[in-house]
């Protein structure tokens, strides 16, 4: 089996198909050709392009957001506020409406 295609299936295995643009960003980061990059993981350049060039989606800033007022509420309470309370707060405290399973989600 050429090198290649075996480090291809080993990358896979680690990174999910989620994160394979953001795993070449990092190759490329650390002074990998994106070329190349792009080669090892079985992606387009374009596409490449494409991703990095793409705005935040709504809900990546909607999550960004929601961490960072539960970084606060956290640390507010000493630390001591678990996914339940910090749910609590962000719901009944400030009104908002979030899901239990995103909060445990983001913590």
């Amino acid at each position: 089996m050429p090198v290649t295609k075996r480090a291809v299936e080993l990358v896979r295995q680690v990174v999910s198909p989620k994160k394979t643009f953001e795993a070449l960003a990092v190759m490329a980061d650390e002074g990998l050709p994106v070329q190349v990059a792009c080669r090892v993981l079985d992606l387009s350049e374009s596409g490449y392009y494409a991703w990095r060039a793409r705005p935040p989606s709504p809900r990546s800033l909607r999550h960004a957001w929601l961490t960072e007022r539960i970084k606060r509420i956290h640390a507010a309470s000493r630390g001591t506020y678990g996914a339940r309370c910090v749910h609590a707060e962000l719901t009944l405290g400030s009104g908002l409406v979030v899901a239990h399973g995103t909060v445990e989600m983001l913590m």
